[in-house]
């Protein structure tokens, strides 16, 4: 199966993204998208934005598990799309790999 693990700022140009914009996010983009499960979880990361400047953000994760295929790469591809356009984001970390898998 496939893994992927997405990370996702909450800061925005306005203030920052709310755990219920969040919900709302996951009950009307991710959820309809893979409804055979998901994870998610909050986090606390940080990231280097210029020379010397460590920048810590409250951030959410994501894990998903699916089929390898096209449509579930597009399904993905289209969570990262909306998040980035819903709450001005610049970018979603997006780790991605192949595990094996038992329920």
């Amino acid at each position: 199966m496939a893994i992927d693990t997405l990370y996702f700022g909450t800061a925005t140009p306005s203030g920052s993204v709310s755990a219920d914009d969040w919900r709302r996010f996951i009950d009307t983009e991710a959820t309809p998208r893979f409804r055979d499960g998901l994870s998610f979880w909050p986090v606390t990361g940080q990231w280097e934005a210029g020379i010397g400047t460590l920048v810590r953000e409250e951030s959410y994760a994501l894990m998903l598990v699916h089929p390898e295929s096209t449509a579930t790469e597009a399904e993905v591809a289209s969570i990262i799309n909306a998040y980035k356009t819903r709450f001005r984001q610049e970018s979603v970390l997006r780790l991605s790999g192949r595990s094996c898998v038992s329920f």
